[in-house]
């Protein structure tokens, strides 16, 4: 998907970036982070192999957590906040999409989206559909982030814009 430097480096960008999330300590802010990218990644696997939720949950607790994903080893991630996301984003994909869709350009349909970008817009729209103890700021700042380590600065923008379009809608 990406290249290993990139992760490294967005994981670092991530970290250093403003502004905090609540009072995570700064090793727990980096395991939600570490789980943001995952989550991204396992929404792109999931849609590539249609692989089950259950399953990739499993998968990335027995083998990708802690190890090594794309050729780095990022470290722990909170494991509890990935799967409920992932949970929540499939069970709830019908309103999630619902609240991407809205923020595209006319004519445009979510399927025709890249599907990475895809699963960085349906992550940070479960955040702020489903995760209102997390400040917007943080959820559009790391998913702008996540997009950048992917893409270039257009794609950023365009999920910084979507997203922030989705929390007013939901905020």
């Amino acid at each position: 998907m990406v290249d290993p430097q990139s992760l490294k480096s967005v994981i670092e960008q991530l970290n250093a970036a403003e502004p905090t999330e609540g009072k995570l300590s700064v090793k727990n802010k980096r395991a939600r982070t570490v789980a943001r990218l995952v989550l991204v990644q396992a929404l792109y696997q999931m849609e590539i192999a249609g692989t089950g939720v259950e399953s990739v949950i499993r998968e990335f607790a027995d083998f990708r957590f802690d190890g090594d994903i794309e050729g780095e080893t990022l470290g722990a991630a909170d494991e509890d906040f990935f799967a409920e996301g992932l949970r929540t984003i499939v069970q709830e994909q019908d309103n999630i999409d619902a609240l991407v869709s809205e923020r595209l350009a006319a004519n445009w349909r979510i399927d025709r989206i890249d599907t990475t970008l895809r699963a960085i817009l349906r992550a940070g729209a479960w955040e702020l559909k489903f995760r209102k103890d997390i400040g917007l700021e943080v959820v559009i700042n790391e998913y702008v982030e996540i997009a950048k380590a992917f893409f270039g600065g257009e794609e950023a923008r365009f999920v910084n814009g979507a997203l922030d379009g989705i929390a007013k809608d939901t905020r």
